[in-house]
């Protein structure tokens, strides 16, 4: 260890998770305390890596930290996540943030501080690339003052923002290609609420836990698009066709629009949603490069609805992922196995149930039939610990269906996973 260049030792102490295990590692001799004044550029203090930070008084912790971040020169990478913890001097924060901006390239913040400071202004204009902010406020953006030449990926968790000023922070960053938005705290001026953002770089957005009226997205580089747990009127995405992921989870949705050209689209995975399927299948009809297809625990708007298998079939030659799970009512089941034309490129197939009944064996078999190059076959199942005779029966029964099933089909591999 002794013939190890400092450069090396620094790049050892920057992937130590945690600043007290730096500290700790660079009291081993000089050369390492050496190395963390000079060569160290990731450091990172979380309360809950050591939730001895939390029994620790504020202006303690304020100490230590300050000790810790001054010792060092040239940090790249800064974390400071401080949850369950009382508020810091909003002076030293500024410190902390003063001292190291001219070299940060990624600074993970959250951090309660009396009065709230404004980390646009203190790090804007400077060379931060990665930017992650949680239970902090932004107010007053000015995109012209509070620049971010450089940033390409953007966080906010419990944000206090207002619609204009997220529009505006945008406007901020340039080069920006990732934008992460959770549970933000949009301040409107009106009734109704709006947000209307726009990146020409913007390749991948993920917005979990909003409630607007409408969202509104430009974005002619997009190639991810993730909503989760959301509640909008209307989400309207106006691209240039450059979409390759979709994915829509436990969300609530009367108008969606993701754009005429989806015809680069590999990935659509639906889950807990309530499908208009005529709809649902002209937006995504013409996704002919599309290679996964996971439609889970959805609903039909109409009880007539089904999802139709020759129509997936057809217009989705490269599928190679097929993933189902949804209520399979007697009538219109056999709707959706009609047709003849197989899904030759599928080779994984997940299919589920949330109540088990002889439809879903019926399920089984014919997609088992309409895949003929399947490598892998994965089955979820909901058992009840109170199960009637009936109910019982009708597990015995599919247990028996599948046997035979595996044996015909021996070169699939079968997996069952129940909860």
């Amino acid at each position: 260890m002794e013939h190890l260049p400092v450069e090396v030792i620094g790049n050892i102490l920057s992937r130590l998770p945690g600043a007290r295990d730096v500290v700790i590692a660079s009291a081993t001799c000089r050369k390492w305390r050496e190395a963390c004044r000079k060569h160290l550029h990731t450091l990172s203090f979380n309360s809950n890596d050591w939730p001895a930070f939390r029994d620790i008084t504020p202006r303690r912790l304020e100490i230590l930290i300050t000790q810790t971040i001054f010792q060092t020169t040239g940090l790249q990478g800064l974390s400071i996540l401080m949850d369950g913890v009382d508020e810091f001097s909003a002076s030293t924060v500024i410190a902390w943030l003063m001292y190291t901006r001219e070299t940060l390239r990624r600074l993970f913040y959250n951090v309660q501080t009396n009065p709230n400071i404004n980390i646009l202004e203190i790090c804007g204009r400077q060379k931060l690339e990665i930017l992650a902010l949680a239970h902090n406020s932004i107010t007053g953006v000015e995109p012209n003052f509070q620049r971010f030449p450089c940033l390409k990926s953007l966080s906010l968790s419990h944000v206090s923002i207002s619609a204009l000023d997220l529009s505006l922070l945008l406007t901020a960053c340039p080069k920006l290609e990732s934008l992460e938005l959770v549970n933000p705290k949009i301040a409107m001026s009106d009734a109704q609420v709006t947000v209307e953002l726009s990146s020409p770089t913007l390749k991948s957005i993920y917005v979990e836990a909003i409630s607007l009226d409408k969202f509104m997205l430009e974005a002619d580089s997009i190639e991810r698009l993730h909503l989760r747990d959301c509640a909008l009127e209307l989400f309207e995405l106006i691209g240039k066709g450059t979409l390759k992921y979709f994915k829509i989870d436990d969300v609530s949705v009367i108008h969606l629009d993701i754009g005429e050209t989806v015809d680069n689209l590999e990935v659509v995975d639906v889950s807990n949603f309530t499908i208009i399927w005529p709809k649902f299948y002209q937006m995504i009809s013409r996704s002919s490069k599309l290679r996964k297809l996971r439609l889970w625990d959805v609903a039909f708007d109409d009880d007539d609805e089904v999802v139709d298998l020759e129509t997936i079939a057809v217009c989705f030659p490269q599928l190679n992922f097929l993933s189902l799970r949804y209520e399979l009512r007697d009538g219109v089941m056999h709707y959706g196995l009609q047709g003849s034309s197989n899904l030759e490129n599928v080779m994984v197939l997940e299919l589920g149930w949330t109540v088990i009944n002889d439809l879903f064996s019926h399920m089984v078999e014919e997609l088992l039939k309409r895949c003929p190059n399947l490598k892998k076959m994965i089955i979820f199942g909901v058992v009840s610990e109170a199960k009637s005779h009936e109910e019982c029966q009708i597990l015995a029964n599919f247990t028996s269906s599948i046997v035979k099933l595996m044996r015909k089909y021996m070169h699939v591999e079968m997996h069952f996973e129940y909860e």
